[in-house]
Formats: C-alpha cells, structure tokens, sequence
C-alpha cells in the first residue's frame, strides 16, 4: 500500500520530464522547465514523498563536459526548485556509456538506463521498498529500469507534469485501497 508506507519515493528522469530534452543540455542558461514540474515536486513533497532525479549523462563519455559539469547543474536545478518550494532530495546520473571516447567511461555499467542500478541504489539510499516508489521517464528505457527494479513507472508524454503526477497518485491510491 503505496501511502500507508513510511517512505516514499518518486523518481524523476530529468531531460524530457523536469526539462526539454536538449541535445547534451549542461548549462543552467538553457534550461527550459516542462510546465509544472517545479510545482509537481513541491506538491509531491507536501504529500510526503521525497523526489529523486536518475538521469544518464553520456555527454561525460563523449568527452561534451565533465562529471563537475553534472554536478553543477544539478545543484541549480535544485536551487530552482526549492525557489519554488519544493526539494529534490538527491540527483543520482550514469556518465557511462559502452564505447566512449573517453576511455575511463567506456564502461557497461549497471547504473545506466535502462539497467536499474541508480533506481536500486536509491531505493537503498532512502530505504524505500520498490512498491513505495514510482518512476517518471519519457522514454521506454527509463520504464524499463523501472520494471527491473521493480518500481511503477509511468510514460510522461508531456502536458503539465503537475497534472499526470496528481492523476498516477490518485490512481495509486484508489488502486491500493
């Protein structure tokens, strides 16, 4: 039962649910926000569901920008949404990627989409057990990490993501009853 449960968790893909998708996006001035999605973390967290991003970053193995890069962006996406009142409690991303030019990433990993190895480990982080979180990708890997982890996940196609947030939980509720 997903709101008896004591933690609770959601992950979020990042480009594509929490942005648009931009080819190798790594600079805070090209950041577009998808409709809703800063608020949809400030209501998930009123709910009491702690939010977390698992995002693949290749553009590390391509050499595009570094790990630092990541990292950086990732804390003003999350000075952004807490201007907004939410928090994303942590960013977990995969910089590998079988063949990359940059040699120390050419690794198959089990933390890139769509292995489950950043869903488990933040399941672990957190402590959540698998039917107490929820996943939101754009793509069929990201539902596909999601399924190995055993965590719901759900296909945004876009709209505002405040809207199919509200609508996944009040189906998690009704179907949990």
């Amino acid at each position: 039962m997903f709101f008896m449960a004591a933690n609770k968790l959601c992950l979020l893909d990042r480009d594509g649910v929490l942005n648009i998708d931009k080819d190798y996006l790594h600079n805070p001035e090209d950041v577009e926000w998808i409709p809703g999605s800063r608020e949809a973390i400030a209501w998930l967290n009123r709910q009491a569901v702690q939010v977390v991003v698992v995002t693949n970053q290749s553009g590390v193995a391509r050499g595009y920008f570094t790990e630092e890069t990541v990292r950086k962006l990732h804390d003003w996406m999350a000075a952004e949404v807490e201007k907004s009142g939410g928090k994303i409690s942590a960013f977990y991303y995969c910089p590998h990627l079988p063949g990359a030019s940059v040699q120390q990433y050419n690794v198959d990993c089990e933390c890139r989409k769509p292995k489950p190895g950043m869903i488990l480990q933040a399941l672990h982080d957190f402590d959540v057990l698998p039917q107490n979180a929820f996943l939101i990708g754009d793509s069929l890997r990201d539902i596909e990490a999601s399924e190995a982890a055993g965590v719901k996940g759900f296909l945004y196609t876009g709209g505002s993501l405040l809207d199919y947030i509200k609508n996944i939980v009040r189906d998690i509720e009704t179907t949990d009853r």
